[in-house]
């Protein structure tokens, strides 16, 4: 069996990756659908987190002071749900941080 290696196209081979020769993509990124691209995904999520948070350490302040219209049951479910918007951007977080790990490690 008689096996032929062609030569290697170099420009082909970034134009079927979708890339130009200098290594930028041949088209501008597209947003996702709703117009929102990752980044701005994860800054909402950490402010809808953190005002979550100041929500639930308001309400602490305002049982503790005697105020009536604040119920306990109130407080401790703004605080559950301040807690686990945390741990949700926390394990975010890890993943990402487990990802750029596991790329800054690879061979090249």
């Amino acid at each position: 069996m008689d096996v032929k290696l062609k030569p290697f196209d170099f420009s082909q081979a970034v134009a079927r990756a979708g890339l130009r020769v200098d290594g930028h993509p041949l088209r501008a990124p597209s947003k996702v659908e709703g117009g929102e691209n990752f980044a701005s995904a994860m800054t909402q999520a950490l402010k809808s987190t953190s005002s979550s948070q100041l929500e639930a350490s308001r309400l602490q302040r305002e049982f503790q002071h005697g105020n009536p219209t604040v119920s306990l049951e109130q407080t401790m479910v703004a605080m559950e749900k301040a807690s686990l918007g945390f741990q949700a951007v926390l394990q975010v977080r890890n993943r990402l941080v487990s990802a750029y790990t596991d790329i800054m490690n690879m061979q090249v």
